[in-house]
């Protein structure tokens, strides 16, 4: 039987997509396995890891069943992140996850310069060199930055409507990430604009908690701003219950903080950035560079505001935040 020239073109293109160069992984029959770097642990995590995995199930890939996801955690020790990202590498993974900021990215990119990295960090990327530029990566990495530093000067305008003019604020920081430098700068400026003395007490785990509140107390800070660090979302509960003691406005970063009964959190999701690293993971299983998939931004941003904790705390919460809250929670 003849066939007319059109319904050959249809069968040349249906055969060529069958011969088209598929993945690595997939032309060796093989399961992929995908690296996931960490810089805390899985405790503190867990519900990261899962927002993970949601994110690779959306695009088709279920771990144990076609696919493997190899857990690396540092535990909060960022000095291990490249050994454990030379690990992945040695393991010859299809992707690495390269989750819990800057310091993992820049392990992982440092470890390999050939197998695909997707990230979660809170800075710009093309700043620390992890991509040429947001749109266009062109290297072997790309990921989802929440620009989380950016917002400190909204959280510094929060914190600003809950104390009187002129009080102290305390800065939260973690000396260990990459971006505290840059973080504290943009905090220290949101203060001085606003006509509040800024000062940092540091914190790089749970046992250095109580000394930070002690130095809050001694210089009568009157708030404090925790910066944003993994760490710190992984030691939620203890931040929040050591504020609880202190009795002055504390602003967080992220929602779980509220949800764990701080008073006040202003910032995007967490758990968004991690199921669109799984999406974009899958994306590359399935034979995406990363080169040209671009950096994801948040599009969103929640102000989310405790009212039970204020109430503990004796403190009232101007109506301009009421107003402009996106959760209140009773």
């Amino acid at each position: 039987m003849r066939l007319c020239w059109c319904c050959r073109l249809v069968l040349l293109a249906a055969l060529a997509s069958l011969v088209a160069p598929l993945p690595a992984h997939a032309q060796s029959g093989e399961i992929p396995h995908v690296g996931f770097l960490n810089s805390t642990s899985p405790a503190v995590y867990a519900f990261n890891a899962e927002a993970f995995r949601d994110g690779l199930k959306q695009e088709g890939f279920v771990d144990g069943r076609n696919m493997v996801i190899e857990y690396r955690w540092a535990g909060d020790v960022y000095d291990r992140l490249p050994a454990l990202a030379a690990e992945l590498v040695g393991r010859h993974v299809a992707v690495i996850a390269a989750t819990g900021d800057l310091a993992s990215a820049l392990a992982a990119k440092k470890a390999t310069t050939t197998i695909p990295i997707v990230f979660t960090v809170g800075s710009d990327p093309v700043d620390f060199g992890l991509v040429g530029s947001l749109s266009r990566p062109g290297g072997n990495a790309t990921g989802i930055t929440l620009f989380s530093s950016t917002l400190t000067q909204k959280r510094m305008e929060v914190l600003n409507a809950l104390v009187p003019k002129g009080a102290p604020i305390a800065l939260l920081m973690n000396p260990d990430n990459v971006n505290a430098v840059t973080d504290q700068q943009h905090a220290e400026a949101a203060a001085r604009v606003l006509g509040h003395p800024a000062f940092v007490v540091h914190a790089r785990r749970a046992a250095d908690l109580a000394a930070a509140f002690t130095a809050v107390r001694g210089r009568r800070a009157g708030a404090v701003l925790v910066a944003s660090d993994p760490t710190f979302l992984g030691l939620r509960k203890d931040l929040v219950a050591g504020a609880a003691h202190l009795a002055i406005p504390v602003v967080y970063f992220a929602r779980e903080f509220a949800q764990a009964g701080g008073l006040v959190s202003y910032g995007t999701s967490v758990t968004w950035m991690y199921r669109q690293a799984g999406i974009y993971c899958g994306h590359i299983l399935k034979g995406a560079k990363p080169a040209e998939l671009p950096v994801l931004q948040p599009s969103t941003f929640e102000l989310v505001v405790n009212l039970r904790t204020a109430r503990n705390l004796g403190l009232v919460i101007p109506q301009s935040l009421l107003i402009r809250a996106d959760e209140i929670i009773n």
